[in-house]
Protein backbone atom coordinates (compact mmCIF):
# COMPACT_ATOMS: atom_id res chain seq x y z
CA UNK A 1 0.00 0.00 0.00
CA UNK A 2 2.90 2.37 0.72
CA UNK A 3 4.35 2.03 -2.77
CA UNK A 4 0.99 2.73 -4.30
CA UNK A 5 0.51 5.88 -2.25
CA UNK A 6 4.04 7.08 -2.95
CA UNK A 7 3.18 7.19 -6.63
CA UNK A 8 -0.28 8.64 -6.07
CA UNK A 9 0.93 11.61 -4.07
CA UNK A 10 3.04 12.78 -7.01
CA UNK A 11 0.42 12.38 -9.69
CA UNK A 12 -2.97 11.97 -8.08
CA UNK A 13 -4.48 15.43 -8.22
CA UNK A 14 -5.21 17.56 -11.22
CA UNK A 15 -2.83 20.51 -10.99
CA UNK A 16 -3.55 22.48 -14.16
CA UNK A 17 -6.31 24.84 -13.07
CA UNK A 18 -6.32 26.60 -16.44
CA UNK A 19 -7.88 23.49 -17.94
CA UNK A 20 -10.58 23.13 -15.32
CA UNK A 21 -13.63 21.36 -16.66
CA UNK A 22 -17.15 22.69 -17.04
CA UNK A 23 -18.93 19.37 -17.55
CA UNK A 24 -20.17 17.77 -14.36
CA UNK A 25 -21.64 14.36 -13.78
CA UNK A 26 -23.13 12.58 -10.80
CA UNK A 27 -23.17 8.78 -10.91
CA UNK A 28 -25.10 6.84 -8.29
CA UNK A 29 -23.77 3.85 -6.40
CA UNK A 30 -26.42 2.38 -4.09
CA UNK A 31 -28.02 5.82 -3.75
CA UNK A 32 -24.69 7.45 -2.88
CA UNK A 33 -23.41 10.18 -5.17
CA UNK A 34 -20.08 9.90 -6.98
CA UNK A 35 -19.30 13.32 -8.39
CA UNK A 36 -17.14 13.72 -11.48
CA UNK A 37 -15.75 16.56 -13.60
CA UNK A 38 -14.78 16.32 -17.26
CA UNK A 39 -11.28 17.49 -18.27
CA UNK A 40 -11.61 18.58 -21.89
CA UNK A 41 -7.90 19.10 -22.46
CA UNK A 42 -6.92 15.60 -21.35
CA UNK A 43 -10.21 13.89 -22.32
CA UNK A 44 -10.84 12.22 -19.00
CA UNK A 45 -13.11 12.30 -15.97
CA UNK A 46 -11.89 13.27 -12.50
CA UNK A 47 -13.76 11.76 -9.55
CA UNK A 48 -14.29 13.11 -6.05
CA UNK A 49 -11.95 11.28 -3.65
CA UNK A 50 -14.17 12.03 -0.66
CA UNK A 51 -17.17 10.41 -2.36
CA UNK A 52 -15.15 7.27 -3.12
CA UNK A 53 -13.62 7.14 0.37
CA UNK A 54 -17.09 7.45 1.88
CA UNK A 55 -18.24 4.39 -0.04
CA UNK A 56 -15.27 2.08 0.32
CA UNK A 57 -14.20 2.97 3.87
CA UNK A 58 -17.65 3.08 5.42
CA UNK A 59 -16.53 6.11 7.41
CA UNK A 60 -19.23 8.44 8.71
CA UNK A 61 -16.76 11.31 8.33
CA UNK A 62 -15.13 10.77 4.91
CA UNK A 63 -13.64 14.27 4.83
CA UNK A 64 -11.85 13.62 8.12
CA UNK A 65 -10.80 10.14 6.96
CA UNK A 66 -9.28 11.53 3.76
CA UNK A 67 -7.61 14.43 5.58
CA UNK A 68 -5.89 12.03 8.00
CA UNK A 69 -4.83 9.79 5.14
CA UNK A 70 -3.21 12.73 3.35
CA UNK A 71 -1.41 13.70 6.54
CA UNK A 72 -0.14 10.16 6.92
CA UNK A 73 1.23 10.24 3.39
CA UNK A 74 3.03 13.46 4.16
CA UNK A 75 4.60 12.01 7.31
CA UNK A 76 5.61 8.71 5.72
CA UNK A 77 7.21 10.05 2.59
CA UNK A 78 8.34 13.50 3.68
CA UNK A 79 6.66 14.98 0.64
CA UNK A 80 3.82 17.42 0.96
CA UNK A 81 0.37 16.40 -0.19
CA UNK A 82 -1.26 19.30 1.61
CA UNK A 83 -0.71 21.72 -1.26
CA UNK A 84 -2.20 19.52 -3.98
CA UNK A 85 -4.93 21.23 -5.97
CA UNK A 86 -8.53 20.13 -6.33
CA UNK A 87 -11.43 20.94 -8.61
CA UNK A 88 -14.67 22.67 -7.76
CA UNK A 89 -17.76 20.49 -7.50
CA UNK A 90 -21.29 20.94 -6.26
CA UNK A 91 -21.38 20.33 -2.49
CA UNK A 92 -24.47 19.07 -0.60
CA UNK A 93 -25.28 22.66 0.38
CA UNK A 94 -25.60 23.58 -3.31
CA UNK A 95 -22.39 25.64 -3.42
CA UNK A 96 -19.35 24.99 -5.60
CA UNK A 97 -16.53 23.88 -3.34
CA UNK A 98 -13.04 22.66 -4.09
CA UNK A 99 -12.53 18.94 -3.58
CA UNK A 100 -9.65 16.53 -4.20
CA UNK A 101 -9.98 14.41 -7.31
CA UNK A 102 -8.48 11.28 -8.85
CA UNK A 103 -8.72 10.06 -12.42
CA UNK A 104 -10.06 6.70 -13.57
CA UNK A 105 -6.85 4.69 -13.11
CA UNK A 106 -6.05 6.04 -9.67
CA UNK A 107 -9.58 5.46 -8.37
CA UNK A 108 -9.21 1.80 -9.33
CA UNK A 109 -5.79 1.60 -7.68
CA UNK A 110 -7.06 3.30 -4.55
CA UNK A 111 -10.10 1.02 -4.25
CA UNK A 112 -8.00 -2.11 -4.74
CA UNK A 113 -6.05 -1.24 -1.62
CA UNK A 114 -9.10 -1.28 0.62
CA UNK A 115 -9.47 -5.02 1.29
CA UNK A 116 -13.16 -5.12 2.14
CA UNK A 117 -16.44 -6.05 0.50
CA UNK A 118 -17.38 -2.40 0.00
CA UNK A 119 -14.32 -1.84 -2.18
CA UNK A 120 -14.89 -5.04 -4.16
CA UNK A 121 -18.52 -4.24 -4.88
CA UNK A 122 -17.67 -0.64 -5.73
CA UNK A 123 -15.00 -1.75 -8.22
CA UNK A 124 -17.43 -4.13 -9.91
CA UNK A 125 -19.80 -1.21 -10.42
CA UNK A 126 -17.13 1.33 -11.34
CA UNK A 127 -15.39 -0.84 -13.93
CA UNK A 128 -18.70 -1.85 -15.46
CA UNK A 129 -20.04 1.67 -15.69
CA UNK A 130 -17.22 3.08 -17.81
CA UNK A 131 -16.64 0.22 -20.23
CA UNK A 132 -20.11 -1.16 -20.70
CA UNK A 133 -22.68 -0.72 -23.42
CA UNK A 134 -24.77 1.10 -20.84
CA UNK A 135 -22.05 3.67 -20.23
CA UNK A 136 -21.36 4.17 -23.92
CA UNK A 137 -25.04 4.93 -24.52
CA UNK A 138 -25.01 7.26 -21.52
CA UNK A 139 -22.28 9.31 -23.19
CA UNK A 140 -24.53 9.59 -26.22
CA UNK A 141 -27.30 10.76 -23.92
CA UNK A 142 -25.04 13.50 -22.56
CA UNK A 143 -24.48 14.70 -26.13
CA UNK A 144 -28.23 15.22 -26.52
CA UNK A 145 -27.81 18.54 -24.73
CA UNK A 146 -26.19 19.97 -27.86
CA UNK A 147 -28.25 18.02 -30.39
CA UNK A 148 -31.12 19.26 -32.55
CA UNK A 149 -33.46 16.77 -30.86
CA UNK A 150 -33.62 19.05 -27.83
CA UNK A 151 -35.44 21.73 -29.80
CA UNK A 152 -37.42 19.46 -32.10
CA UNK A 153 -40.81 20.98 -32.89
CA UNK A 154 -42.39 17.52 -33.01
CA UNK A 155 -40.72 16.11 -29.91
CA UNK A 156 -44.05 14.65 -28.74
CA UNK A 157 -44.33 12.29 -31.73
CA UNK A 158 -43.41 8.63 -32.20
CA UNK A 159 -40.93 9.79 -34.82
CA UNK A 160 -39.10 11.81 -32.17
CA UNK A 161 -39.09 8.85 -29.76
CA UNK A 162 -37.56 6.66 -32.49
CA UNK A 163 -34.96 9.35 -33.22
CA UNK A 164 -33.91 9.39 -29.56
CA UNK A 165 -33.63 5.61 -29.49
CA UNK A 166 -31.61 5.61 -32.70
CA UNK A 167 -29.34 8.37 -31.41
CA UNK A 168 -28.52 6.39 -28.27
CA UNK A 169 -28.29 2.87 -29.66
CA UNK A 170 -27.79 2.79 -33.44
CA UNK A 171 -24.19 1.60 -32.94
CA UNK A 172 -25.35 -1.24 -30.67
CA UNK A 173 -27.70 -3.30 -32.80
CA UNK A 174 -29.30 -3.10 -36.22
CA UNK A 175 -32.85 -2.99 -34.88
CA UNK A 176 -32.29 0.19 -32.87
CA UNK A 177 -35.26 2.57 -33.28
CA UNK A 178 -37.31 -0.13 -35.04
CA UNK A 179 -40.66 -1.01 -33.49
CA UNK A 180 -40.52 -4.51 -32.04
CA UNK A 181 -42.18 -7.43 -33.79
CA UNK A 182 -42.17 -9.76 -30.79
CA UNK A 183 -44.13 -9.83 -27.55
CA UNK A 184 -42.15 -8.99 -24.41
CA UNK A 185 -42.84 -8.98 -20.69
CA UNK A 186 -41.15 -7.91 -17.44
CA UNK A 187 -41.86 -8.89 -13.84
CA UNK A 188 -44.82 -10.92 -15.06
CA UNK A 189 -46.40 -7.99 -16.92
CA UNK A 190 -46.91 -8.36 -20.65
CA UNK A 191 -46.47 -5.15 -22.61
CA UNK A 192 -48.63 -4.16 -25.58
CA UNK A 193 -49.13 -6.99 -28.07
CA UNK A 194 -46.73 -6.70 -30.99
CA UNK A 195 -49.44 -7.50 -33.54
CA UNK A 196 -51.35 -4.33 -32.66
CA UNK A 197 -48.40 -2.18 -31.57
CA UNK A 198 -48.36 0.13 -34.60
CA UNK A 199 -52.01 1.01 -34.03
CA UNK A 200 -51.40 1.43 -30.29
CA UNK A 201 -48.56 3.87 -30.94
CA UNK A 202 -50.69 5.89 -33.34
CA UNK A 203 -53.33 6.25 -30.63
CA UNK A 204 -50.69 7.32 -28.08
CA UNK A 205 -49.32 9.90 -30.50
CA UNK A 206 -52.80 11.44 -30.81
CA UNK A 207 -53.04 11.90 -27.03
CA UNK A 208 -52.89 15.53 -25.90
CA UNK A 209 -49.84 16.78 -24.02
CA UNK A 210 -50.74 20.36 -23.10
CA UNK A 211 -50.99 19.92 -19.33
CA UNK A 212 -48.93 18.12 -16.71
CA UNK A 213 -51.49 15.35 -16.29
CA UNK A 214 -51.83 14.83 -20.04
CA UNK A 215 -48.05 14.59 -20.49
CA UNK A 216 -47.63 12.01 -17.73
CA UNK A 217 -50.64 10.04 -19.01
CA UNK A 218 -48.97 9.90 -22.41
CA UNK A 219 -45.70 8.78 -20.81
CA UNK A 220 -47.47 6.03 -18.84
CA UNK A 221 -49.18 4.74 -21.96
CA UNK A 222 -45.87 4.72 -23.82
CA UNK A 223 -44.31 2.73 -20.99
CA UNK A 224 -47.14 0.17 -21.24
CA UNK A 225 -46.58 0.00 -25.01
CA UNK A 226 -42.80 -0.55 -24.64
CA UNK A 227 -42.22 -0.06 -28.38
CA UNK A 228 -38.62 -1.32 -28.60
CA UNK A 229 -37.04 -4.66 -27.84
CA UNK A 230 -34.56 -3.06 -25.40
CA UNK A 231 -33.78 0.23 -23.64
CA UNK A 232 -37.33 1.55 -23.42
CA UNK A 233 -37.02 3.08 -19.96
CA UNK A 234 -34.08 5.36 -20.72
CA UNK A 235 -35.53 6.43 -24.05
CA UNK A 236 -39.02 7.24 -22.81
CA UNK A 237 -37.77 9.23 -19.80
CA UNK A 238 -35.70 11.42 -22.11
CA UNK A 239 -38.74 11.74 -24.39
CA UNK A 240 -40.86 12.74 -21.39
CA UNK A 241 -38.40 15.41 -20.35
CA UNK A 242 -38.22 16.87 -23.82
CA UNK A 243 -42.02 17.08 -23.94
CA UNK A 244 -42.05 18.82 -20.55
CA UNK A 245 -39.43 21.23 -21.82
CA UNK A 246 -41.37 21.94 -25.01
CA UNK A 247 -44.83 22.27 -23.48
CA UNK A 248 -44.31 23.50 -19.92
CA UNK A 249 -40.74 24.88 -19.90
CA UNK A 250 -39.96 22.35 -17.19
CA UNK A 251 -37.93 19.16 -16.82
CA UNK A 252 -37.67 16.45 -14.18
CA UNK A 253 -34.80 16.37 -11.71
CA UNK A 254 -34.87 12.58 -11.46
CA UNK A 255 -32.40 12.59 -8.56
CA UNK A 256 -35.27 13.85 -6.40
CA UNK A 257 -37.19 10.59 -6.96
CA UNK A 258 -35.96 7.49 -5.16
CA UNK A 259 -35.21 4.61 -7.52
CA UNK A 260 -37.45 2.11 -5.77
CA UNK A 261 -40.27 4.60 -5.28
CA UNK A 262 -40.14 5.27 -9.01
CA UNK A 263 -40.13 1.60 -10.01
CA UNK A 264 -43.02 0.80 -7.68
CA UNK A 265 -45.01 3.78 -8.92
CA UNK A 266 -44.47 2.80 -12.55
CA UNK A 267 -45.75 -0.72 -11.84
CA UNK A 268 -48.83 0.78 -10.19
CA UNK A 269 -49.33 3.28 -13.04
CA UNK A 270 -50.85 0.55 -15.20
CA UNK A 271 -54.01 0.90 -13.12
CA UNK A 272 -53.37 4.08 -11.09
CA UNK A 273 -50.98 6.84 -12.17
CA UNK A 274 -51.52 9.09 -9.15
CA UNK A 275 -48.32 8.04 -7.38
CA UNK A 276 -45.99 8.54 -10.34
CA UNK A 277 -47.64 11.89 -11.02
CA UNK A 278 -47.03 12.92 -7.41
CA UNK A 279 -43.33 11.99 -7.60
CA UNK A 280 -42.77 13.66 -10.97
CA UNK A 281 -44.58 16.86 -10.03
CA UNK A 282 -42.50 17.22 -6.86
CA UNK A 283 -39.30 16.88 -8.91
CA UNK A 284 -40.10 19.39 -11.67
CA UNK A 285 -37.65 22.24 -12.19
CA UNK A 286 -37.54 25.20 -14.55
CA UNK A 287 -33.76 24.84 -15.05
CA UNK A 288 -34.28 23.45 -18.53
CA UNK A 289 -31.10 24.98 -19.96
CA UNK A 290 -28.84 24.00 -17.06
CA UNK A 291 -26.24 21.49 -18.23
CA UNK A 292 -25.58 20.28 -14.68
CA UNK A 293 -29.26 19.46 -14.16
CA UNK A 294 -29.39 17.74 -17.55
CA UNK A 295 -26.35 15.57 -16.79
CA UNK A 296 -27.70 14.78 -13.35
CA UNK A 297 -31.08 13.57 -14.57
CA UNK A 298 -29.47 11.50 -17.32
CA UNK A 299 -27.28 9.77 -14.73
CA UNK A 300 -30.15 9.09 -12.36
CA UNK A 301 -32.42 7.94 -15.16
CA UNK A 302 -29.79 5.37 -16.09
CA UNK A 303 -29.38 4.43 -12.45
CA UNK A 304 -33.02 3.35 -12.40
CA UNK A 305 -32.13 0.56 -14.82
CA UNK A 306 -29.23 -0.85 -12.81
CA UNK A 307 -29.87 -4.11 -11.01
Amino acid sequence: MKNMYKTIQIDYLYKNKKAMATKYSIRFYKDQEVRAVWDEENSKWWFSVVDIVWIISGSKSPQVYWRKLKQRLKNEWNESVANCHGLKMMAPDGKMRETDVLDWDWIILLAKNFPNNNATEFLDWFLYSENSIDWQSRKKAYALFESNLIGDEDVWTIKSLKQIHAYLFWWLYDFAWKIRQKNISKWGFRFATAEFLDNTLCQIELMSENTFDEIVDKYVEMNIAHPFMEWNGRTTRIWLDLIFKKRLKKCVDWSQIDKYDYLEAMVESVSDSSKIKKFIKSALTDKIDDRDIFMKWIDYSYYYEED
